[in-house]
């Protein structure tokens, strides 16, 4: 039997001196290996907890450092209307050739411009500027229809307007039939041929079916009907699209619709 001294000269030894002592260097390796194993299997079905906590903690400083539109917590629709100079208007409506000349307050006598420059800004985060390449490739192979009353083809214009500043070939863009645009024509449509996109516009006030044909015993003033059980007569020319954009609540109001409540 050896006997070890715990005291060199004097003093007391360390575990690691205990350790280099060849007579516990396999003990010590043995207890390492155990306290590693413990270790691993103690965290092991936790480690997805813990990674998320730890990028959740960078995400969230990164979106209080960046304030961008990616945070969970934002929400786009709390905000106002704030100048900016520096990134509006985003296209030039002059020399866009779908946007129709009677709605361009510019060509028509306006003077100022800042109602040029308006953008939305998010209270709790921002918004990046638009960026007519990338939209145009996100679109690429893609169908767009706006659906609606002139507000409808007047937002359809400007986001053909806003996706040309990004095509290199003008002339690659078109009206499929070859019309202009004007209010009385129900359906338009420009295609984007180098990235095989269509936006098409269809005029359609109140979405639902509605008939000339006034019904017996009605008052002398009604001229036609709504079916509001019925979708609008063109409503199939919408079903293949790929991002659908209604608008009709201007048009739903006593005054216009209704003679009584």
């Amino acid at each position: 039997m050896v006997v070890h001294n715990n005291f060199n000269n004097g003093k007391p030894k360390t575990i690691l001196h205990s350790c280099l002592n060849q007579v516990w260097i396999i003990p010590c390796l043995l207890t390492l290996l155990i306290a590693i194993a413990y270790t691993y299997t103690l965290l092991l079905p936790n480690i997805n907890k813990v990674l998320q906590i730890y990028n959740f903690t960078v995400t969230s400083e990164s979106i209080r450092g960046s304030r961008t539109t990616e945070s969970a917590e934002c929400d786009v629709f709390d905000g106002r209307w704030v100048e900016d100079d520096s990134r509006y208007p985003i296209y030039n409506s002059t020399n866009c050739p779908f946007a129709e000349r009677g709605f361009s307050c510019f060509e028509n006598g306006r003077k100022d411009k800042e109602y040029l420059r308006w953008q939305w800004k998010p209270k709790e985060c921002g918004i990046p500027r638009f960026n007519a390449e990338k939209a145009l490739e996100m679109l690429r192979g893609k169908r767009v229809v706006f659906v609606g009353d002139s507000l409808s083809r007047t937002q359809w214009e400007s986001w053909i307007c806003m996706l040309m500043e990004g095509v290199k070939r003008k002339e690659s863009v078109y009206e499929i039939n070859g019309s202009e645009i004007t209010k009385t024509i129900r359906h338009l449509g420009v295609k984007f041929k180098d990235h095989n996109i269509t936006v098409d516009f269809y005029r359609s006030v109140f979405l639902m079916k509605k008939s000339y044909k006034v019904p017996a015993g009605a008052p002398k003033n009604v001229r036609m009907t709504v079916r509001l059980d019925m979708m609008d007569d063109i409503s199939d020319q919408w079903v293949d699209s790929d991002l659908l954009v209604f608008n009709t609540g201007g048009w739903w109001t006593q005054n216009r619709l209704f003679n009584e409540m």
